[in-house]
């Protein structure tokens, strides 16, 4: 199964309706992802329909969250999940990426600049980045992620949504403030959680 076919055929499971230029598009941000994986070790190797489902998929996930015209600042950016997506997706959301690793930065600008993105990208840890003014923070992989959520908590805007993925042991840090929680399809023990901040 192709890319395409693979995010055509799932995404009824995650109750999304991608558009066929955002599926384009999104071919294209998957291609180029592909072409920097070898050397930049981006994501783990997948077959498309994993790619499609587990990485793409689960971060469109966010775009029922994010009310027309959002700002959101995206920690420890990566490979561009799950923001790159949302933004491909969503031409009215603005994010500011940030990611620690100067290499994976270049690969987030390049991607934002052929694919047209509405975003910043800024290659330093988030502690050493004053928070931006944006409404959501998201987070789908950061190294010593469980460690770091008390400092990310902290550096969050107050009146905002953070937007978080994992497990358990995520869903156990997060016992002591108001969480919904929505599980993701197609895994067995993974999570989207929405934490609003006061």
């Amino acid at each position: 199964m192709t890319f395409e076919q693979a995010l055509k055929a799932n995404q009824s499971v995650f109750e999304i309706d991608v558009a066929e230029e955002a599926i384009s598009r999104l071919n294209a941000y998957y291609e180029m992802l592909n072409r920097w994986n070898a050397r930049l070790h981006l994501v783990a190797p997948c077959s498309p329909e994993e790619f499609a489902t587990r990485h793409v998929l689960e971060s469109l996930m966010l775009l029922k969250h994010l009310p027309d015209s959002a700002k959101i600042a995206d920690i420890g950016s990566g490979a561009g999940l799950p923001v790159i997506p949302c933004l491909i997706a969503r031409s009215d959301l603005h994010a500011t990426l940030i990611e620690s690793s100067q290499k994976k930065s270049v690969f987030l600008r390049e991607a934002s600049n052929q694919l047209g993105l509405a975003s910043t990208v800024i290659a330093k840890p988030f502690e050493d980045v004053p928070a931006p003014d944006v409404s959501f923070v998201t987070c789908r992989a950061l190294d010593q992620f469980i460690e770091k959520i008390p400092v990310l908590m902290k550096w969050t805007p107050a009146n905002s949504t953070l937007l978080l993925y994992g497990g358990d042991t995520l869903r156990q840090k997060l016992d002591k403030v108001k969480v919904e929680v929505f599980k993701i399809p197609m895994s067995e023990r993974r999570y989207l959680f929405v934490v609003n901040t006061d």
